[in-house]
């Protein structure tokens, strides 16, 4: 196994699978927590985890395959998506790309579901479709603060790590969710994430 991002939450490594590419996601441990507690939270998380990423695909939604959970080690096995990162793709591409992702993030809004971690890395394009990956924070939500917080986010990312094409990138990104859905809830989160700025604008450090 080779090990490719270590993560606050998880150890991702590339493994094998039928002999094919696999990804082996293993929840860590964390000292600091009661054991029994700890594995007790380790455990409801990958198992949450493993059932949203299957959720998603009756939405329309293209996430890796699982192929096997291992609740006793907190781990997941699922499917190498061998593609593009967007994070990895030309500006132009970036900027078009964006409405897509936004009526990706639209559809999962719509029907409950925040993702928790929207960055241009965990879009994968695979053979013109992308690929949505990393639910390790994502959670069941109708509230519409949780909404605004993705789409607060993404807009963060596309400021540190594509801040050239900002501007386009997110109204693209919203021109996508607002198709997917509705222009109404999307003025609602749009107003959201303007407070949510303000907040940290104006927050002081005591």
């Amino acid at each position: 196994m080779k090990l490719l991002k270590k993560g606050a939450e998880a150890d991702v490594f590339l493994s094998l699978w039928n002999a094919k590419k696999a990804i082996l996601k293993i929840r860590k441990e964390k000292t600091y927590r009661n054991p029994i507690l700890d594995k007790k939270i380790r455990k409801q998380r990958t198992i949450k985890e493993s059932e949203i990423i299957s959720q998603v695909k009756s939405f329309g939604i293209t996430t890796p395959l699982i192929y096997f959970v291992d609740v006793n080690k907190c781990s997941i096995l699922m499917q190498y998506i061998d593609g593009k990162l967007v994070r990895d793709m030309d500006e132009k591409t970036i900027e078009k790309t964006c409405f897509q992702i936004g009526k990706i993030v639209g559809i999962l809004h719509k029907n409950g579901i925040m993702h928790g971690d929207l960055t241009t890395s965990n879009f994968i394009l695979l053979k013109n479709k992308l690929v949505l990956i990393d639910f390790g924070l994502a959670n069941r939500t109708e509230k519409s603060d949780d909404h605004a917080i993705d789409l607060r986010l993404f807009k963060e990312i596309l400021n540190s790590a594509h801040a050239n094409i900002l501007k386009e990138s997110w109204n693209n990104f919203l021109k996508g969710y607002s198709k997917s859905i509705g222009k109404k809830y999307c003025k609602k989160i749009i107003k959201l994430v303007a407070v949510i700025e303000s907040r940290g604008r104006y927050a002081t450090v005591v």
